[in-house]
């Protein structure tokens, strides 16, 4: 398709998923949704008392807002040492190449919207299983 074939797309939600580090997908605009180039956008939950695995994202930054849930700890560094703690309402930024687990210590799912600058649904992601044992 070239450039001037391109339209705008409207896009129902996508079946929903499991990602490898633990949190559940539910992509809107995608490359595999829209044909996306650059940009992944969708909803991205973390049901109450849950947590991702450790990990980091080599290549892409991650931006997410927490649209409803309360005390959702974000933990990012070499050994997971800074602590953060996000109410709704609240923006978190993810910064390429950084270590990082976010755990729901709240009472309902953790509801974010999430962007990152690489489209695929099934981004590129490193384990850190070494990291796991940091964070209860």
């Amino acid at each position: 398709m070239s450039s001037k074939d391109k339209i705008g797309s409207v896009v129902k939600g996508a079946d929903s998923y499991t990602s490898q580090q633990g949190s559940i997908y539910s992509p809107g605009i995608s490359a595999e949704t829209v044909g996306s180039e650059a940009v992944f956008l969708g909803v991205v939950t973390i049901p109450e008392g849950a947590r991702t695995k450790a990990h980091l994202h080599q290549h892409h930054e991650s931006a997410f807002y927490l649209l409803s849930g309360e005390n959702v700890e974000l933990c990012t560094g070499p050994q997971l040492e800074n602590r953060a703690l996000a109410q709704t309402g609240d923006y978190l930024f993810i910064p390429a190449n950084v270590a990082h687990v976010a755990v729901n210590r709240g009472a309902t799912p953790a509801v974010f919207v999430g962007v990152r600058n690489e489209p695929t649904a099934q981004e590129s992601v490193v384990m850190l299983p070494e990291l796991d044992e940091l964070v209860p």
